[in-house]
């Protein structure tokens, strides 16, 4: 059976796993993410990682690898900038990966955005299937996104695409580390949540952790700092939402990650703020639902950016003919900056099946 591999690099955790060409996941492998250390001690977990997923039976059949990281990051020179992983400035991650020990030739891994992996996911597998025009968003230790416009994944010149944790939302706001102000994720990243509400004198109860979590506990318990930290959190995500539908028109806005996890937490009174930020007509009304592919929705979208392309037109299949032949950097950055061209819901036609298909990660084309 062929099997897919997958890294899926955050700012908490550093998880991989081994995918089937229908998305389920055969073996799954986790390591926090030592996100304060040098680089090296950061590459180590990755390389633990592989380690693992590499002593798994399933191995022998890997024929690609997909790499979802924070971002920035830079598909066609391979490296990565995360703003939540100061340990990497340009670091050569797919140079890295490529040079394991147990990594075949013909996985030539391919690089994409954390949050655009997960888009790639929900639009395969989970909540914005069907939806032809989406944002799916990660609001996590940091917060991305990615896009689907006129049903396909759109990913952009290096990958970056949809990054909406990065638009200003408060022009006196706070220095962001990305070097702006007032950014999202300066505002609604768990990360945040938990700074701001500990500064406003949010008290863990004994036994719950100072996270956003621990917040989002005191929040549904009635604590008003706590509520009141999630509001403004909302009221940001809101904002971006609003100027990203109104450049773009969207349909649908699909959250994920760790603070999603808040439920209604969060998603009430996000509905709320952006029934006010979204006043003009053709962005009135999106539909603001949970991811729901949960916390492994970056490692099933990686698996599907590095899949093997569809047979759909003369660019696809050379893009395949390209990666299969083991070209390097050069077949890896065309698959990461053009994702959207072999999206992984094509058919063999390049139809987009409908809700309820079952559809492998591309048409079965894979590498032998």
């Amino acid at each position: 059976m062929v099997v897919y591999g997958a890294l899926d690099i955050g700012g908490t955790k550093i998880a991989g796993a081994l995918v089937d060409p229908q998305g389920h996941l055969l073996v799954r492998s986790e390591r926090p993410t030592p996100a304060r250390e040098p680089a090296e001690v950061l590459m180590g977990a990755v390389t633990a990682v592989l380690d693992e997923l590499s002593g798994h039976s399933a191995w022998r059949e890997l024929a690609r690898l997909g790499v979802a990281s924070a971002g920035p990051v830079d598909g066609a020179g391979g490296t990565v900038s995360p703003v939540n992983i100061p340990g990497w400035r340009g670091f050569p991650l797919i140079d890295r990966v490529r040079s394991h020990p147990r990594v075949p030739a013909h996985a030539d891994p391919v690089l994409v955005g954390d949050a655009v992996a997960m888009a790639a996911a929900e639009h395969w597998l989970g909540a914005a299937r069907g939806a032809d025009n989406a944002l799916c968003m990660v609001v996590s230790t940091g917060i991305g996104g990615g896009l689907v416009l006129d049903g396909r994944l759109h990913s952009g010149r290096t990958g970056n695409a949809g990054h909406i944790g990065h638009i200003s939302v408060d022009l006196d706001g706070a220095a962001c580390p990305c070097g702006a102000r007032g950014c999202v994720e300066g505002l609604a990243s768990g990360t945040a949540i938990a700074a701001r509400a500990l500064a406003a004198g949010w008290t863990p109860p004994a036994g719950v952790p100072a996270t956003a979590a621990g917040v989002a506990a005191s929040a549904r318990s009635g604590d008003p700092v706590a509520r009141g930290v999630y509001d403004r959190a909302a009221r940001a995500l809101a904002a971006a939402i609003a100027a990203t539908a109104a450049l773009v028109e969207l349909d649908l806005v699909v959250i994920g990650g760790g603070v999603a996890q808040s439920g209604d937490t969060l998603f009430a009174p996000l509905r709320r703020h952006l029934a006010a930020y979204a006043a003009l007509d053709f962005v009135r009304g999106i539909r603001v639902v949970p991811a729901a592919l949960a916390l492994n929705a970056g490692l099933i979208g990686a698996a599907a950016v590095a899949a093997p392309p569809a047979a759909g037109s003369a660019r696809t299949r050379g893009m395949a003919a390209e990666a299969s032949a083991g070209t390097g950097r050069q077949g890896s950055a065309e698959a990461a900056a053009h994702p959207s061209q072999a999206g992984p819901r094509a058919s063999v036609d390049g139809a987009v099946p409908g809700p309820g298909t079952p559809v492998p990660l591309r048409d079965g084309a894979a590498l032998r």
